[in-house]
């Protein structure tokens, strides 16, 4: 939706339980909470205290017509799943007094809880906490003027503290949000110290997991598989569940704590998508009700991370390390540049290798950040059916991980499909395995995006490198998108048409010969027919 952008001031407030403490709206400073928690990390008794379980969730849950938690469906998910730490989007109640303010938290939360809201903006990010927030503030996000990045730091159990920032990216493009992201990863490689705890939440309004702001995230959290899912598997989080809106983010020292959230009965091994329209049994969440995700406006789904954080973790867990791609059964071509990318928990640099012949190691890079989750790679011009890729922790080799089977390289020139172009799409075309084919050069298709989760595959075969240009075309006011996928990665999109323009046109520039794919889809579950037309030089008729 368009959103309304009144200036700002530079004003914050931290209010802290039982304390009716009220800043200046432009004024600094954070008050004293009236509680002294003990920092000792030991019981009572002297005892050392047992491991914390901390639930992380990050919610963008305001219904009705003034994007607030006013009608109380958003109320009685938070009542109904309890969590410790929110990152907390479009923070409104009532007059958004300091009173009205406390009063949600109370109600919503319990009356312990602590929460800082920014100041003077028309949609605020915020964080409300079970535990002390030791200092809190905005960083500027210079993308928008009706909000900022929210941060805080917490003092959880145990010795370190936890940084969260609570984040509500733009809904213009891709290009914005990653220029987001990049703004927000420079605050926090300033400020927040490498050995604590860190956290982004909220809403990235992101539209894929291949978004450019993954891959900028990922410098400082861990963005890697496997996603939080509700009861039936669903990991996207907007109203219609068909894109991944909403994150909690964490980095490596923090994952390495994640464990199953449970709730009565149900574990959600990843963590949970909450949406009360698909949860069973519904009376685990009470006073939520199944109709509650369904109120009007609502338009994202929270999303929840459990954590099980030791009280005295002085002693660091194990370092890990694990290959995501390539992982076996790509297909690449000498000379060409590819990704690898792994995972990584408690290691700082990784080691990069690959072989030919499963014996022989030839070394990539001999350190590089594990932080950074990817590297990318020329990969060498030598026909090979056994290649595979190694990551190990640059300080300690026994920590390692290997691509789980062989990869394929090749170095000569595919022959021509000698498939007849066609001409009209045919279902069942709604994976890569099923798409229709082949889209010959300048041959137009005909189709239809005839329900809101329909998805539509095409190939295409280009016989030598070159631009390869993709039109969409759809009657009316349609609005559908494309994107484009080489053979050897058909989750990560290598371009796409993404605006509201019709004809939905867009560039490529193919590196290699080969196979290529095209899915076609509706723009927030649009429906329409269209026409595809794929053209090239390199692009065989």
């Amino acid at each position: 939706m368009q959103e309304s952008r009144p200036s700002k001031c530079a004003g914050r407030w931290l209010l802290a339980p039982l304390l009716s403490l009220i800043l200046a709206a432009c004024g600094g400073g954070i008050p004293v909470d009236s509680r002294e928690p003990s920092d000792d990390g030991m019981s009572a008794s002297g005892a050392p205290l047992a491991d914390v379980r901390v639930r992380l969730m990050a919610a963008n849950i305001t219904s009705g017509n003034k994007q607030s938690y006013d009608p109380g469906e958003g109320t009685r998910m938070f009542q109904g799943t309890k969590p410790d730490v929110v990152m907390i989007q479009e923070f409104n109640y009532g007059s958004n007094s300091a009173a009205d303010i406390r009063s949600f938290v109370d109600t919503a939360f319990g009356t312990n809880f602590y929460y800082y809201r920014e100041g003077g903006a028309q949609i605020p990010n915020g964080v409300i906490s079970r535990y002390p927030i030791l200092d809190a503030g905005e960083w500027d996000d210079p993308y928008v003027d009706n909000r900022d990045f929210a941060y805080a730091r917490i003092d959880i159990p145990g010795p370190r503290d936890l940084w969260v920032v609570s984040v509500h990216l733009l809904t213009s493009s891709a290009g914005t949000r990653n220029n987001e992201a990049n703004s927000l990863v420079q605050r926090i490689q300033a400020n927040i110290p490498a050995g604590d705890f860190l956290a982004i939440g909220g809403d990235f309004n992101s539209d894929t997991r291949s978004e450019s702001l993954f891959s900028t995230f990922s410098q400082v959290v861990s963005t890697s598989s496997p996603y939080p899912a509700d009861r039936n598997g669903n990991v996207n989080t907007n109203a219609s569940r068909s894109k991944p809106y909403d994150h909690v983010l964490v980095n490596s020292g923090l994952r390495a704590y994640q464990t199953a959230t449970v709730i009565g009965s149900s574990s959600f091994s990843a963590g949970l998508v909450l949406d009360t329209r698909v949860y069973s049994p519904i009376s685990e969440i009470s006073p939520a009700v199944s109709s509650d995700s369904n109120a009007s406006n609502m338009q994202h789904m929270a999303i929840i991370k459990d954590f099980l954080i030791p009280a005295d973790d002085t002693t660091p867990p194990t370092g890990s390390v694990t290959v995501v791609a390539p992982n076996g059964g790509e297909s690449w071509v000498g000379g060409s540049s590819h990704t690898l990318s792994w995972t990584a928990s408690n290691v700082t640099n990784v080691k990069l290798e690959y072989t030919l012949d499963g014996s022989t190691w030839t070394v990539i890079s001999a350190s590089t950040p594990a932080s950074a989750g990817s590297y990318t790679w020329t990969v060498p011009d030598t026909a090979s059916s056994a290649a595979k890729v190694r990551v190990s922790d640059a300080a300690n080799t026994a920590v390692t991980d290997v691509s789980n089977a062989a990869f394929s390289i090749t170095t000569s020139t595919p022959p021509p499909d000698t498939s007849t172009a066609i001409t009209q799409e045919t279902e069942s075309n709604e994976t890569a395995a099923t798409a229709n084919g082949r889209v010959g050069a300048g041959t137009s298709v005909k189709g239809s995006i005839s329900t809101s989760t329909d998805v539509d595959w095409f190939k295409f075969t280009v016989t030598t490198p070159g631009v390869v240009t993709v039109q969409l075309t759809m009657p009316g006011v349609g609005d559908l998108d494309w994107y484009l996928y080489t053979a050897d990665d058909v989750n990560l999109f290598a371009a796409r048409g993404y605006t509201s323009s019709n004809p939905e046109v867009g560039t490529y520039s193919a590196s290699a010969p080969g196979t290529y794919y095209v899915k076609v889809v509706g723009y927030s579950g649009a429906t329409s027919s269209y026409t595809l037309s794929i053209t090239g030089a390199g692009v065989q008729p």
